[in-house]
């Protein structure tokens, strides 16, 4: 039961945010964390750009916000991969308001979308 009310508060929250008009910006601001040693890092992006985050490597690809109130959500298009390791450790887009509707599931990392970032 709990599980059926989780899964249609997700998909009502992914069709809204998906019928909602939004805008290119030019960045993002994500946060990410080291479970392992706690350490905590707020990481700037432009679109296109690639970072290092100890073992990952984080690269946005677009960051959206919704027309006319730019600091109301942030939806960011990230590819991250994991030194040492093939494929994607994420593929997709983040939600700032719904961090845990499309996480990068990782056992010592989590990065979310903060804010798109306008200049």
């Amino acid at each position: 039961m709990i599980l059926a009310i989780i899964s249609a508060t997700a998909t009502a929250t992914a069709i809204a945010a998906a019928q909602e008009r939004t805008q290119p910006a030019a960045g993002a601001l994500l946060r990410g964390l080291d479970k392992f040693n706690g350490s905590v890092v707020d990481i700037e992006l432009s679109v296109g750009q690639t970072i290092k985050f100890d073992r990952l490597n984080v690269t946005l690809t677009e960051c959206l916000y919704p027309v006319g109130n730019p600091v109301g959500d942030a939806y960011a298009g990230l590819q991250i991969t994991e030194e040492g390791n093939s494929g994607e450790a994420f593929s997709g887009w983040m939600i700032a308001s719904s961090p845990a509707l499309s996480a990068m599931e990782h056992s010592r990392y989590d990065i979310w979308v903060l804010r798109c970032i306008i200049s």
